[in-house]
């Protein structure tokens, strides 16, 4: 695995983080012997972003983009001041339960961090945070996309696993409402001393301010309830929305104008541009290592440690999380599990469903880590924080993840619960 340090080394040397996957998937193939791979190289990329959900990225980007030009975020926001009153810090954890409801609407971690980092990074900076505090809050609410339903990682996990996928999302509520908690409070203790300002008192009366949001609030409503009846999937519903923002920002607020719309188009297709180059050459990488039977034998050097199911899922936890570091959760995953879950459930008997949570919740967490870090660099892209910068704020957010993540392990229940309660 000499593509690893060479992939390490191109990045300390200045290369895009892109440019240096593909050159460490080459470097593989290379060193495997294997030079006919090459020609399959341009078709491997094309498939790393064949994909019907990352349809919903570009959409949710330009949502982002307009809800911001319309004004339309702007009076929400003003809105979730209202709501978090003069508390210290009060509008992050109004942006923590936007992301919590986002979560419920979107399903994909970059999708979600894509959008809020356009909507609220700009409300909570002109309120008086830190611009990098809040990029690094609203990349963290990205987390909880992948455990609160409906999850676009739990819906391919139980494709591909053959597991109800209702059973998944209910499973996945009592997690994601504990990872919620957990990121509360880290907020809570990152603003300590006053480092997080008040809620900015309300731009006038709260009867004016609830009623300049209900337009506002019709956006998302519109959005849910597409989604909720079925007439639409969350990228169609995405479509919706950007249609009622289009609407509600012309006739209602009067602040979007046709020439906003052209900006916002070419900004949208720029940062999607970025990220989806960068899913692509994760895609890739992802692709060699199984081409080099990696996975498998990772998966038979930890079957090969302990007959302990609690030693299995604390090396499953480093393996996932290692490779969620370097790769996106959707082609890891698709690769992972066909491997390891015969192994956590022939050998050790644990749950698919449980399986599945630990899963997708470590995957996602590396959305957030170097060296690729997706999430990460999406929000880097959207906010114009640096990554470095935002790699090290994230990290208390990151601590707290993962305690809910050892939780999970040690507990099943939280995960199970429910699922038990109703059979």
């Amino acid at each position: 695995m000499l593509s690893v340090p060479a992939f390490l080394l191109l990045l300390a040397a200045g290369l895009s983080v892109a440019f240096a996957m593909i050159a460490g998937a080459v470097l593989q193939i290379l060193l495997g012997g294997n030079g006919v791979l090459l020609l399959s190289l341009p078709q491997q990329l094309y498939q790393g972003i064949e994909s019907y959900g990352l349809l919903a990225l570009p959409i949710f980007i330009l949502l982002g983009e307009l809800m911001s030009a319309s004004g339309a975020g702007r009076r929400l926001f003003a809105l979730a001041g209202l709501c978090a009153g003069r508390v210290s810090g009060g509008l992050a954890q109004a942006t923590l339960l936007a992301n919590a409801l986002m979560a419920a609407v979107l399903g994909s971690t970059v999708a979600q961090i894509s959008l809020m980092s356009r909507l609220a990074v700009p409300e909570m900076e002109r309120a008086g945070y830190p611009r990098d505090a809040a990029a690094a809050l609203t990349a963290a609410g990205g987390l909880l996309a992948p455990v609160l339903p409906p999850s676009m990682l739990l819906i391919v996990f139980g494709v591909i696993a053959q597991v109800p996928i209702g059973d998944l999302f209910l499973a996945g509520v009592g997690p994601g409402l504990a990872i919620l908690a957990v990121l509360s409070g880290v907020t809570v203790w990152q603003g300590r001393g006053g480092r997080f300002p008040a809620a900015a008192p309300a731009p006038g009366p709260a009867r004016k301010v609830l009623a300049e949001a209900l337009p506002a609030l019709a956006i998302p409503a519109a959005m849910i309830a597409a989604i909720l009846t079925g007439l639409a999937t969350p990228a169609e519903a995405g479509v919706v929305a950007i249609a009622a923002v289009i609407l509600v920002g012309r006739l209602v607020y009067r602040e979007l104008t046709l020439a906003q719309i052209g900006p916002a188009l070419i900004a949208t297709a720029r940062s999607s541009a970025g990220i989806l180059f960068l899913i692509a050459a994760a895609s890739l990488y992802a692709w060699v290592a199984a081409w080099e039977n990696l996975p498998a034998m990772a998966a038979a050097r930890i079957a090969a440690v302990s007959d302990d199911p609690l030693v299995f899922l604390l090396l499953l936890n480093l393996l996932l999380l290692g490779l969620g570091m370097v790769t996106d959760p959707l082609p890891a995953l698709i690769l992972v599990v066909p491997v390891l879950l015969p192994v956590a459930t022939d050998l050790y008997g644990i749950d698919p469903v449980h399986f599945g949570l630990i899963a997708c919740i470590n995957l996602t967490v590396g959305l957030l880590t170097p060296p690729v870090g997706v999430g990460l660099f999406t929000a880097a892209l959207q906010t114009g924080v640096g990554a470095a910068r935002l790699a090290r704020l994230v990290l208390p957010y990151l601590a707290g993840v993962l305690l809910v993540l050892a939780l999970l392990v040690l507990w099943p229940g939280l995960a199970l619960g429910p699922l038990r309660f109703l059979q």
